[in-house]
């Protein structure tokens, strides 16, 4: 479900009509609306609301501050996986006792910054970061909250480059091991090791690997107060699917009422951690179309997004409807040879949607639907690219929440040195 709709043959985010505002701004840009994201983070808290569970947003998703914002004012925290992605969570008075933080690879310097803003939660994916985080603990004199990542060992069915909790992978500790260093939880005097955390994979369209997952869990839960080991968190992780395509990704309401039944009564604090669920349907790609190509062997309708824009397709081969936003009256789109989406990016990987039976012509404009997860948040500057400008939409007015880059910016970082020329 979103708020973009076409009303008359011209697609509308909210009450705002996406072909005149494009006319207005340099194309690509991002658009999202306020009103999806936060009827998409209201369904989830609607759903779980019988375990009142901390939700905390999956800051990479889509990291940008307004965003975060509406989120923080409806009661969400975060989750972070990264120094910069603190600092944007304190940038919008996130408060610390919400955030949440993984990653496999938390240098000392994040780690250090973490424990001083005092966040409720460090989920630790080795034995090598436990014994990092303890001896930085004692030395700042904190006693930071730690869960261990357990690696359940679940296949979720979905890309393998967003799988997570299937053997193999780099996230998280095994069953046996994470038993047995929470036995020997003595050896870390500065660590309050009372959490667990899982997280699969992403986009996972189904209940049965969660339920899988959490039955393992419960498992070592029992397993491990029979030791009289106290866990007081649990972490679930995020992942929940979305339609992109054909997918039947299962509602919040149908996740809450399989995940539920598992965790009530375990006496434990229960943590979400959704991204791509609240934010992903919530944006769409703006881009203009700058030639179509009738080549022998192919047509291509080129246009100025690229990979650099939006990477999903080139990196993970994935689906996003690509629609007019205004579609021709005489239209016959299934009569046309199918054509290729494309980029100006020196890639032959550099595509937007592959075989797509599209009525348009040079000059208008396309949407790239469901761009609103690892959109803005995976683009780059290759080719020297400037990042497009991001737009937020409420009723019918578009507010700029991040500028276009210059060509200036590319290179405001960078530095000549005569001095190393002979």
């Amino acid at each position: 479900m979103h708020d973009f709709n076409y009303r008359k043959n011209t697609l509308y985010c909210e009450d705002l009509e996406v072909a005149r505002f494009a006319k207005k701004v340099p194309t690509p840009f991002y658009l999202y609306s306020q009103k999806t994201i936060a009827d998409h983070y209201l369904k989830i808290k609607d759903a779980f609301s019988a375990l009142s569970p901390l939700i905390c947003y999956s800051v990479k998703a889509n990291s940008n501050l307004a965003i975060l914002n509406i989120l923080i004012k409806l009661g969400a925290g975060l989750d972070i996986v990264s120094g910069g992605e603190l600092y944007r969570a304190k940038r919008v008075n996130c408060p610390a006792k919400k955030i949440v933080y993984a990653s496999v690879g938390k240098t000392a310097q994040e780690i250090k910054r973490a424990l001083v803003e005092g966040i409720l939660l460090f989920n630790i994916e080795s034995y090598a970061e436990l014994v990092q985080l303890n001896k930085i603990a004692e030395k700042e004199k904190k006693r930071p909250l730690v869960a261990l990542r357990v690696n359940p060992d679940i296949n979720p069915k979905t890309h393998k480059y967003i799988t997570t909790g299937k053997k193999g992978t780099k996230f998280g500790i095994g069953l046996e091991e994470a038993q047995g260093i929470f036995l020997r939880k003595d050896n870390f005097p500065f660590l309050r090791l009372e959490g667990i955390h899982i997280h699969i994979g992403s986009q996972i369209t189904d209940y049965l690997p969660y339920v899988r997952a959490l039955k393992k869990i419960k498992e070592l839960i029992r397993r491990l107060r029979k030791k009289k080991i106290k866990i007081s968190y649990l972490d679930i992780g995020g992942g929940f699917g979305i339609v992109y395509n054909q997918e039947n990704p299962r509602t919040a309401q149908e996740l809450a009422e399989k995940i539920i039944p598992l965790i009530k009564g375990l006496g434990v604090k229960l943590i979400l951690e959704p991204g791509r669920f609240i934010v992903g349907n919530s944006g769409i790609l703006v881009t203009k179309v700058l030639y179509i190509k009738e080549a022998a062997e192919k047509r291509f309708i080129i246009v100025d997004a690229a990979m650099n824009d939006l990477l999903r397709p080139s990196l993970y081969g994935a689906y996003h409807k690509i629609s007019p936003l205004i579609v021709s009256k005489d239209s016959k789109a299934d009569s046309l040879v199918p054509a290729d989406i494309v980029g100006p990016v020196c890639e032959s990987g550099d595509f937007l949607g592959k075989n797509r039976r599209i009525s348009v012509r040079e000059g208008e404009y396309l949407a790239v639907m469901s761009a609103g997860a690892y959109g803005f948040s995976m683009a780059s500057n290759y080719n020297s690219r400037p990042r497009c400008a991001e737009y937020l939409v409420k009723g019918k007015q578009a507010y700029l929440i991040r500028k276009k880059e210059t060509y200036a910016d590319l290179v405001g970082k960078e530095f000549i040195k005569p001095k190393l020329i002979k």
